[in-house]
C-alpha cells in the first residue's frame, strides 16, 4: 500500500512540475501575444456558422439524386439535412423550399441565406436549385451547392451561368448582428 501510495506522490510531482514550466512559457509571452490568442479563441460562433460549417463538411461529396448524405447529396439534400441537423426543418425539395422563408434583396444577403435558381432552359419552369451563402465579402458571394458534374462545390454568383440563373434569396434564420 505504501509502495502505491509513494508512486502517485511521485507522479503528481513531476505531473505539476511540467504544467508549471508551461505557465512561466506563457508568462514570459510578450502580453499582445497572449491578447491575441485570447481573442481569437473566443470568437462568438453563430446559427448560421454552425449550419455553413455543417454543410462545408460534405464538400467533395458526389452529387446523387435524392442523395442526403457523404455518399452522395443533391443540392436540396445539402440544404435539407444542414438545417435539420440544428433542429430547423425544411421542405426537401428546392422548388417548396422557396416558397418559405422571408424574401431578401441581393444586395442584404447574409451568411446563412438561401439562393434560389432556374437552371433549364425554360424560364418559365419553376425552382430547381437551392444554395446555401456562405460568404459575403466586397469581391461578391459565396455559396455551397451540389452540382450533377462536381458534387458539393462552393461557387461565386459572379459566375456568369450561376448568376443569369439566380431567381431569388431567402432568409430563414434571424439576420446576423
Amino acid at each position: 500500500m505504501q509502495k502505491v501510495l509513494l508512486l502517485l506522490l511521485y507522479i503528481a510531482f513531476f505531473t505539476s512540475c511540467k504544467s508549471t514550466s508551461r505557465v512561466r512559457a506563457s508568462r514570459n509571452k510578450a502580453p499582445e501575444t497572449v491578447n491575441k490568442n485570447i481573442r481569437d479563441s473566443s470568437k462568438i460562433f453563430t446559427l448560421q456558422d454552425s449550419i455553413i460549417q455543417y454543410a462545408k463538411s460534405f464538400e467533395g461529396v458526389q452529387y446523387k439524386w435524392g442523395g442526403t448524405t457523404q455518399s452522395g447529396m443533391d443540392c436540396s439534400g445539402l440544404i435539407y439535412e444542414s438545417f435539420r441537423e440544428h433542429h430547423i426543418y425544411l421542405p426537401r425539395i428546392s422548388r417548396d423550399m422557396a416558397k418559405k422563408g422571408k424574401k431578401v434583396n441581393i444586395k442584404n444577403v447574409q451568411e446563412g441565406d438561401l439562393l434560389f435558381f432556374k437552371t433549364g432552359k425554360s424560364k418559365r419552369q419553376a425552382i430547381n436549385h437551392v444554395g446555401l451563402v456562405v460568404e459575403v465579402a466586397h469581391d461578391g458571394i459565396k455559396f455551397i451547392h451540389a452540382t450533377n458534374r462536381n458534387g458539393v462545390i462552393i461557387t461565386r454568383l459572379s459566375e456568369s451561368y450561376w448568376s443569369s440563373a439566380f431567381q431569388e434569396a431567402r432568409r430563414y434564420l434571424s439576420p446576423k448582428l
